[in-house]
């Protein structure tokens, strides 16, 4: 008998004895199914969710935490008044948001005016709320600070209240939310927007409220206008300098994809010899910019720096940077701005909700989808306004044919006996319908007189032209063009601002740019390389000193090459990658050293060993590379060359049979292939095809049988063999012959 334990009401267990044999339908059953209906069952509601109700902006700006947010403290009453405690507003928001206390908090933090990561912040802040220019300066708890709405925020709720946009149930269905926000001006460009979604995501950057709304009148004017000429260039909260290329701007303009560089703004003070940095880009923080000036200090890259500082205060952003005597401060921020964030780069991704369709659009498609939207809050916001002007009229017009006679209406309510049958009388006695008769019904007896009627009835002519002319409205889209040309006009007029990123034109900074890398001292030094990894740099005044190198037991030199100081290396490694560095980035020493370890000088991973250094200054020549299976393949050297010093590249050669030999070969030349079968072939490596693929597999040199193999690789001289002839082939693969009875006497000679 099978037993069961299971729980019982309180602390009580039970045993639930089943007979043998008992069958439990489904029990053990594997259910075989493809990984694309699983994805597509169980991942794909949850990606689409993040996508449209998380992370992508819509055509009104906003994510629905923050528009959830905004639309609360809009209910709350806080547009004016008094501001109220953070954690009121965020236990209210939970009626919308189902997310936490905390989650909430953070998205209110980022739209506030203290935080600073907004051009225009839609939430008026008191107390700490950070800075978003820090990673170090947390904000406050909820309990400690206050806010309310900013006065921008009325361009986000006007006329919210007159059917302008959808509304829809919230999460639990107690209350109705809207699904956007009937905004008067783009602020999906005017406040710049992250989102990281599920394969996708979106970074729009800000723009000056005065330009976008400039840029969307000239186009309603004009489809045809060119962008550039009224959007100069984003505008980021943090301000700095944008290098402006106009070309660049252009295409983001039109593909909703690029990057634009913002550099930090600095002046020098002369009297205490330090540069002081006031404005940063706003995609770092300050920490990271110290944190990355102290490694290239500690790590000798920067030597004119004595001291550098966070000085942020009331006063806002400071960095100073301390300087040593003598020091040019223009030529060292140009180098600061080409080695650390100083100088960053901002990734454009306009990737926006248009109808619950995630879309990537250009500054012009996103203005015309705006547009669209705000065209059809306009007519809705109309229509509204012309149905309750119909319904005034209509009951006004009903008041106006009492006028005709005060007293007979009263004479007809006094002479009805029963309340219900007043309206009645009334419709019957004035020829009026029930609505009409309802409302003289409801008009109080000390309204009952001739002024007030006629104050009422003075407003139908009015009401008249107000509904001719909304009705018009609707059938104008030119008049409806005018009415968001003027709202956006009066947008400029209240919350316009100046820009806060300044323009530098690219052309005025060549000449910076040319000096953003160290002058590397340049003068004639030997490397030398040995087999275990251990690597030295000797000028030529002290290898006339001493020229007896020290090694390590049971270690030799491999490779002894004489160079200048500014020329790049390269270390390939035996797990087919290679690590980028310069001869300046190690010190000089003397033969009597045992020199640096490449592998812990450079990071190399665990058991990873070199089996060959590169010098080189232009990247010219070949690379050839032997493999044990007699393939050969022969690599530009121009293939590895890269902007990044210290740089790890995989796949710097094919892993598909194990390394013999490298050669870096400036011209094509001749080597010597050695079997395992004691064969020889002279192979000139003009007949080997030049390959673009790091990692190619190479083309077959040497012909092998059963489990031969290459074992080595020799350079060619003249005189080598005795007949040469014997050993080369006019065609790969070949196999190559062992060696003669005169070259083997000849190699025994040389032996002895």
């Amino acid at each position: 008998m099978a037993k069961k334990t299971t729980k019982g009401k309180g602390s009580e267990k039970k045993e639930l004895t089943l007979p043998p044999n008992t069958h439990i339908e489904g029990a053990g059953l594997v259910e075989s199914q493809r990984i694309t209906d699983t994805l597509e069952t169980n991942y794909m509601p949850y990606a689409m969710s993040v996508i449209m109700s998380r992370a992508i902006p819509e055509i009104d700006g906003f994510k629905p935490s923050h528009r959830k947010l905004l639309y609360t403290m809009h209910l709350m009453g806080l547009q004016k008044g008094k501001l109220t405690k953070s954690a009121n507003i965020v236990g209210q928001t939970m009626r919308l948001n189902p997310h936490g206390d905390a989650a909430i908090y953070e998205t209110m933090v980022r739209l506030s005016k203290g935080n600073q990561a907004l051009l225009h912040s839609y939430v008026f802040s008191k107390g700490n709320f950070g800075r978003a220019y820090s990673s170090e300066m947390e904000y406050a708890a909820s309990r400690y600070t206050e806010a309310k709405l900013d006065p921008i925020a009325e361009e986000l709720f006007r006329d919210i209240d007159k059917d302008t946009v959808e509304f829809v149930d919230n999460y639990d269905a107690t209350m109705k939310e809207p699904t956007l926000l009937p905004v008067t001006f783009p602020s999906v460009l005017v406040n710049n927007n992250v989102g990281i979604a599920v394969g996708m995501a979106s970074n729009i950057c800000s723009f000056n409220l005065e330009e976008v709304c400039e840029t969307t009148i000239a186009l309603m004017k004009d489809p045809d206008h060119v962008i550039g000429d009224t959007l100069k260039a984003p505008d980021f909260p943090g301000g700095g300098q944008l290098i402006y290329r106009r070309e660049e701007l252009d295409r983001i303009y039109e593909t909703g994809r690029g990057s634009v560089k913002v550099r930090s703004k600095y002046t020098y003070d002369k009297k205490n010899n330090c540069i002081d940095i006031t404005e940063i880009p706003s995609t770092t923080t300050v920490e990271a910019i110290i944190a990355k000036i102290i490694e290239l200090v500690k790590a000798g890259k920067i030597k004119d720096i004595a001291d550098v500082r966070n000085e942020i205060g009331l006063e806002g952003l400071q960095i100073t940077i301390d300087l040593k005597r003598g020091v040019d401060p223009d030529r060292l921020m140009n180098r600061l701005f080409a080695m650390t964030p100083l100088e960053d780069s901002f990734a454009c991704n306009f990737n926006i909700l248009i109808a619950g369709v995630p879309q990537v659009l250009g500054v012009r498609q996103i203005l015309e989808e705006w547009t669209a939207f705000r065209t059809e809050c306009i007519r809705r916001r109309v229509y509204f306004d012309l149905s309750k002007a119909k319904q005034r009229l209509h009951l006004l017009q009903g008041l106006a044919k009492i006028l005709l006679d005060i007293d007979k209406a009263i004479a007809i309510i006094r002479a009805t006996e029963e309340e219900a049958e007043v309206v009645p009388n009334l419709m019957i006695g004035f020829g009026i319908d029930q609505i009409q008769a309802e409302y003289v019904a409801e008009i109080k007896l000390r309204h009952l007189n001739r002024e007030y009627i006629l104050k009422r009835t003075a407003d139908i002519e009015q009401l008249e032209k107000d509904i001719a002319d909304m009705e018009e409205i609707l059938k104008s889209k030119s008049r409806v063009r005018r009415i968001i040309i003027d709202e956006l006009k009066a947008v400029v007029k209240r919350h316009g601002q100046p820009r806060r990123t300044e323009l530098v034109y690219a052309t005025d900074i060549e000449e910076a740019v040319a000096e953003q890398a160290e002058e590397v001292p340049d003068y004639p030094c030997t490397l030398f390389f040995s087999a275990d990894g251990y690597f030295k740099k000797i000028t030529p005044q002290s290898l006339r000193m001493s020229a007896e190198q020290k090694l390590k037991e049971g270690d030799r030199l491999i490779q002894t090459v004489e160079t200048t100081n500014a020329s790049d290396l390269l270390f390939f490694t035996d797990k087919a990658a290679v690590y980028k560095t310069k001869a300046s980035e190690f010190a000089d020493t003397k033969a009597s050293a045992m020199g640096d370890y490449i592998p812990s000088t450079l990071g190399f991973e665990e058991g990873e060993n070199t089996v060959y250094m590169i010098n080189t200054k232009d990247y010219s020549g070949y690379l050839l590379f032997v493999f044990e299976n007699g393939k050969v393949a022969k690599v530009e050297l121009s293939a590895y060359a890269t902007k990044t010093n210290r740089r790890r590249l995989i796949g710097a050669y094919s892993d598909k049979s194990p390394l013999v030999a490298i050669r870096h070969i400036p011209v094509d030349t001749e080597l010597v292939l050695v079997s395992s079968a004691g064969r020889h072939l002279i192979l000139n490596t003009a007949m080997v095809s030049v390959k673009t693929s790091r990692s190619t597999i190479g083309v077959q040199a040497m012909t092998l049988r059963g489990t031969h193999r290459v074992t080595e690789v020799q350079d060619y001289e003249d005189g080598r063999f005795v007949k040469p002839s014997r050993y080369r082939s006019r065609a790969i693969p070949a196999a190559g012959s062992v060696l003669s009875a005169e070259d083997l006497g000849e190699q025994l000679t040389l032996d002895d």
